[in-house]
């Protein structure tokens, strides 16, 4: 009987150890970092501070936002070029000034945060990725960022700062020579690396749907990390898990944990 024991527990210890090194080979539990996409905007209007609220509630390890510069010089939090899709207002974000753009309405009446508002909402609970969407702002956006780590208790790993406009990422880098910088590309993003070596960036953040485990590998060889936009599918989430990507952008964050 004791015998009997012995060959049970050792045939399922067995079958536990094949399981361990079968998700350690196909990256089953690689872990990778959870990024809410404009806070958690599959659950609430993007980049609102309920969005961002709502990221946290969901456990997120870093919260992404979108930021243009508007007229009268504030830097404010909104993805699109013009106030149509989300708002009862029109036409051009850059063109209104903020006592303007405080009378504007966003859907689930919300309303357009300034950076700063984010920030306080955040109060370095998790780091931050600021993507410069909008001209010019770099400027400002590193002048608020080096307040709040004068002053607020944030530090340099509590930001990441990433942008499409590869000129704005280098208008950053001028500003400041420590930020952590991140290169957006849609295209192939072999192509990105060189640029991000000139930036001395941390990461090249592709589209999911350009990559697979050899370029992630190549890019990995380069020294760069990637974090992958936007991957909201269980099925694509568990393949970015298995290229071993080292962070993935996500409007339902739930998925992913």
């Amino acid at each position: 009987m004791k015998n009997r024991k012995i060959i049970w527990v050792m045939k399922n210890y067995g079958i536990i150890l094949l399981i361990v090194l079968i998700a350690s080979c196909t990256g089953m539990n690689h872990e990778m970092l959870v990024i809410g996409h404009r806070g958690a905007m599959g659950h609430e209007t993007e980049n609102t501070l309920a969005s961002i609220q709502k990221a946290m509630d969901l456990g997120v390890d870093m919260i992404e936002i979108d930021v243009f510069r508007v007229k009268s010089g504030e830097i404010v939090v909104f993805h699109d070029e013009r106030l149509e899709r989300l708002s009862n207002a029109g036409g051009l974000i850059e063109d209104y000034n903020m006592f303007e753009l405080r009378k504007v309405i966003l859907e689930g009446n919300h309303k357009i945060p300034m950076l700063q508002d984010v920030l306080k909402l955040i109060d370095h609970k998790v780091p931050l990725n600021i993507e410069l969407k909008g001209a010019n702002t770099s400027d400002r956006v590193n002048f608020i960022i080096e307040y709040y780590i004068r002053d607020k208790g944030w530090t340099l790993d509590d930001f990441l700062i990433s942008s499409f406009n590869w000129e704005e990422l280098e208008s950053m880098r001028t500003y400041n020579p420590e930020i952590s910088i991140a290169v957006l590309t849609e295209d192939d993003p072999l192509k990105a690396i060189p640029t991000a070596k000139k930036l001395n960036a941390v990461a090249i953040n592709p589209s999911f749907k350009t990559i697979n485990s050899n370029l992630v590998q190549a890019i990995h060889d380069e020294g760069f990390k990637v974090y992958t936009w936007t991957v909201n599918e269980p099925k694509d989430i568990e393949a970015m898990r298995s290229f071993k990507v080292d962070g993935i952008f996500t409007n339902f964050p739930e998925r992913a944990h």
